[in-house]
């Protein structure tokens, strides 16, 4: 959990560029917009783009009128800060599911006031409703595009738990696709984004606030962009990476070899630990070079099969690596019997991690990958929470009284360049505050 504040930042464009201040403008604007006020005109303005973003096609975008890329980028979430959350603090008067109402009166008018000053405006929202409601959010949309004749902008809805989802910075990629189209890049240090879920005391949620901190661009709260209100404290929930602390060596005890230099015999090594705790890439770097036979329930399906190829590769003459989760003493107990019977060491490697750590890795290799090193790369799937926790709850602490001749602890390190670093280092979450 991190905390702190944020600090405003000026910018160029305080004025509508008459001479009045910005909000002057709003007496103008109700706060309060029926369905049936410009339904037509906004039609006609908006559209929604197909097919959606994403490898599922999950994350929406639309687009109102023709926004033009720029290097300075001024992104808004949606409820909570450009209308009234239909939940939660600041909840709109009940009306029906077209019906909403401006955050405050003062939004459209610094709305149409950052455009004037060069910025393209981009909305982002996570919708994790279902269909019937989201047929009805998508309705809704045109309408508020069409009190906002001369803002032309681009909005991106993530209608899925994946890397679309605040604070993944999955839709942030799409924009700067999308504007890298046009020949344009976007100036992190010019751009910004104005969110409500900012950890404050009273916010439902973090993830705006850590959506910017992940992007790299600069942070306000509603209150403090519309309103010239000063910043609140705030605390970030949940797991952040830097929280994790790498212990000095990598294997310990860190005085035998990993790999045996001239074995006399074949032996089973067990791998033990969580999920995404880098059990494959350690197997990939010591052990396949020696000639290990790779065993993973994963490929093989089953783990009778698992057992049974363990015991061919030992027959044959070949050490083996059961690259699997072992959480348990019943569960090893069945490759050290069997190693056993055909007179062979096994030895085990305990991978050590948080669950927390376990599923933020998990999330990173799905979802955040850098596009570099995910084109190279076979796709990964986002494994279940499910897996986390069943495995935490049953996890028994191998030991040598089970038989192995050695129980050694492989501490989990990053390791990858500097670009997957930074990928690794971001707030990593698709639920949660």
């Amino acid at each position: 959990m991190l905390s702190g504040s944020s600090k405003k930042r000026s910018l160029d464009s305080s004025s509508t560029g008459s001479g009045e201040p910005a909000r002057k403008v709003q007496k103008l604007a109700s706060i309060f917009v029926k369905p049936d006020q410009s339904r037509s005109s906004g039609d006609e303005m908006f559209r929604w783009i197909t097919p959606a973003l994403g490898p599922k096609r999950a994350c929406l975008h639309g687009i109102h009128l023709k926004p033009k890329a720029s290097p300075k980028v001024a992104v808004f979430d949606l409820d909570g800060t450009l209308i009234k959350s239909s939940f939660g603090k600041g909840r709109a008067s009940k009306s029906g599911p077209l019906d909403w109402q401006w955050w405050k009166g003062v939004v459209p008018g610094k709305l149409k006031e950052v455009h004037r000053a060069g910025f393209s405006v981009m909305i982002i929202s996570n919708q994790g409703i279902k269909a019937p409601q989201l047929v009805d959010w998508k309705k809704k949309i045109p309408l508020i595009a069409a009190t906002l004749p001369d803002v032309p902008f681009h909005i991106f809805a993530a209608t899925a738990k994946d890397g679309h989802r605040k604070p993944m910075p999955g839709m942030w990629h799409e924009l700067e696709r999308i504007f890298g189209e046009e020949g344009v890049t976007i100036d992190k240090s010019a751009s910004f984004y104005v969110g409500d879920a900012a950890g404050r005391a009273a916010d439902f949620a973090s993830t705006d606030r850590k959506f910017a901190l992940n992007v790299g661009i600069q942070f306000y709260t509603p209150e403090e962009y519309f309103l010239d209100i000063p910043p609140a404290p705030y605390t970030l929930p949940g797991f952040h990476p830097s929280s994790h602390k790498p212990a000095p060596s990598r294997v310990t005890p860190s005085d035998l070899p990993i790999v045996p230099p001239a074995p006399s015999q074949p032996e089973v090594v067990l791998f033990v630990g969580l999920p995404c705790l880098g059990k494959s890439s350690f197997y990939r770097t010591h052990f396949a070079p020696a000639g290990y036979v790779h065993v993973n329930q994963d490929t093989l399906g089953s783990r009778v099969k698992c057992v049974k190829a363990a015991e061919e590769a030992l027959k044959e003459g070949q050490s083996c690596v059961i690259d699997n989760t072992n959480r348990d003493v019943q569960t090893r107990k069945l490759y050290i019997d069997m190693a056993k019977k055909l007179k062979a060491p096994v030895r085990c490697f305990c991978f050590t991690g948080s669950k927390e750590l376990a599923w933020h890795n998990n999330l990173y290799r799905a979802y955040n990958l850098p596009a570099s090193v995910a084109s190279r790369e076979p796709k990964r799937d986002i494994i279940p929470h499910m897996a986390f926790s069943d495995f935490a709850a049953k996890y028994e602490e191998p030991s040598t009284k089970e038989g192995f001749t050695e129980v050694r602890a492989v501490n989990w390190v990053f390791e990858g360049s500097e670009e997957e670093k930074r990928n690794w280092s971001m707030w990593l979450q698709i639920d949660g505050k």
